[in-house]
């Protein structure tokens, strides 16, 4: 059988997204929906697990989460506190046994763990954990938080997981459910978001306000890098338990990862996207007819390049939206057909046109030329890609999946050889600085690693960590 990748493959891929209900009748059910709103942080596994105050009950399954989960599902999923997670699989394969929520039973009772973003020290960490007697169920970072928390000091699941914590190295957003208390956690550089939210007396964690709009509840506030905040029937509490370190949140939630509607450390998304557009077609203008959008990463960047430039907007690429991360080909071939499957050109829009494209990003390239070569087999006459970010010369280490470096066309290429290889008329990124005017300044401080390779944790390479799992599998 013949299988196409889809357009997305050369793309970035969300990481994961958490959401937990305390103290709320229908705490599954509004964790669901939360979920649902974060369902473009993950789309390859779903879960939920609920306590009653004594017993955890969990389902979990592969796929998006109209599809893991059923009435009945639902109905088994009883208590009034609840933690959900939707996952990308940045660390581990994509197998049920890796999906999350993770429970265990152990000594101080029930614990069970939501997790997003990936541990630089994860391989070091099992790989000693399992000399110790651990034994790891799955291959996620997740399980080793678990093992870690089980093994630590402290009169309270806070202290153990503070504990816990202090050992790993990297970036961690992550809810937590005992049978008395909700605790979440953000990682001190804060690399990825965490919001508290408020619905009927109940207490709401999440990775993005959309989740906390869907259910009707109210912000809070944002959780604070470093911050940890432990919710029982007594209501909030906030520690700070690790030492300050300098804010570092991933400026590609802002850019791509986050739902545009959603509100991260008080900046809107989609604002931010329209402005960052704005500074694009200051700093790189050309003569042209028409901006197009590549949907749907680039529209709100299109808006804020359009009305600098005066120039009309309009939606010159159609995306299908109901197309699946794999598919059967057509045994006779059809030019670009993993990419026509999910964009198709609308050939009124382009034809005799001067078109200025606007993407997010170019990551290995190979899209992008399809994409191009699809505007001009339209009918385009000119074809001016615009991307509104940097180009993107490093790897994340930090929950996003990414290429390696020697597959990032721009970290191997000249602007010259890209715009080559895209067969574009000219080609043009916005610069770093122009990122961070568009988005109010640099403070309060992002990670900008994969562009600037400057990485506030040093990552452990690839081989040394698939060194350390090649053997303790020996």
């Amino acid at each position: 059988m013949n299988h196409a990748v889809t357009i997305d493959d050369d793309a970035f891929h969300h990481e994961c997204g958490v959401c937990g209900v305390f103290g709320h009748e229908e705490a599954a059910n509004l964790t669901y929906l939360g979920l649902y709103a974060l369902q473009h942080r993950g789309q390859e596994a779903a879960g939920v697990t609920s306590c009653d105050g004594t017993l955890f009950h969990t389902h979990r399954g592969m796929g998006r989460v109209a599809d893991v989960f059923g009435a009945e599902d639902m109905d088994r999923l009883k208590g009034r506190h609840a933690i959900g997670h939707v996952r990308y699989s940045t660390s581990g394969a994509s197998v049920e046994r890796n999906a999350q929520p993770l429970v265990i039973d152990y000594q101080h009772g029930g614990l069970g763990m939501a997790h997003n973003g990936n541990l630089v020290n994860a391989a070091q960490l099992r790989q000693d954990l399992e000399r110790q007697g651990s034994i790891f169920q799955t291959e996620m970072d997740t399980e080793v938080i678990i093992h870690l928390v089980a093994r630590a000091l402290g009169t309270s699941v806070e202290e153990r997981l503070a504990n816990a914590l202090r050992e790993v190295r990297g970036a961690y957003t992550l809810v937590a459910l005992t049978e008395s208390r909700l605790v979440g956690a953000r990682d001190p550089l804060g690399f990825r978001p965490l919001v508290l939210g408020e619905i009927d007396g109940a207490y709401v964690l999440a990775s993005e306000t959309c989740a906390l709009d869907l259910i009707g509840a109210e912000l809070i506030r944002d959780i604070e890098p470093g911050e940890m905040v432990v919710i029982t029937r007594d209501g909030v509490r906030s520690l700070f338990p690790f030492e300050p370190q300098p804010r570092r949140m991933c400026v590609f939630e802002y850019m791509y990862f986050a739902r545009p509607d959603s509100t991260l450390d008080g900046i809107n998304v989609y604002n931010a996207r329209k402005a960052i557009g704005r500074e694009l077609a200051r700093e790189h203008p050309v003569e042209a007819d028409v901006v197009v959008p590549v949907p749907d990463s680039g529209v709100a960047a299109a808006m804020g390049y359009a009305e600098e430039s005066g120039l009309p907007l309009e939606l010159g690429l159609i995306r299908n939206h109901y197309v699946g991360r794999t598919f059967i080909e057509p045994k006779q071939a059809i030019r670009h057909f993993g990419v026509k499957v999910k964009l198709n050109a609308v050939r009124d829009v382009l034809k005799g046109k001067r078109v200025i494209l606007v993407d997010d990003s170019i990551v290995r390239g190979t899209t992008s030329a399809k994409i191009v070569g699809m505007v001009k087999a339209a009918g385009a006459r000119e074809v001016h890609m615009r991307i509104s970010a940097p180009p993107t010369i490093g790897p994340c280490h930090y929950g996003i999946d990414t290429p390696d470096r020697d597959q990032l066309i721009a970290a191997t290429h000249s602007q010259e050889q890209i715009r080559a290889s895209l067969g574009c008329e000219t080609l043009a990124y916005l610069s770093l600085d122009g990122l961070y005017r568009g988005m109010g300044g640099r403070a309060p401080g992002y990670c900008d690693a994969c562009f600037s390779d400057d990485y506030p944790v040093a990552p452990e390479g690839k081989a040394q960590q698939m060194s350390l799992l090649r053997e303790e599998a020996g």
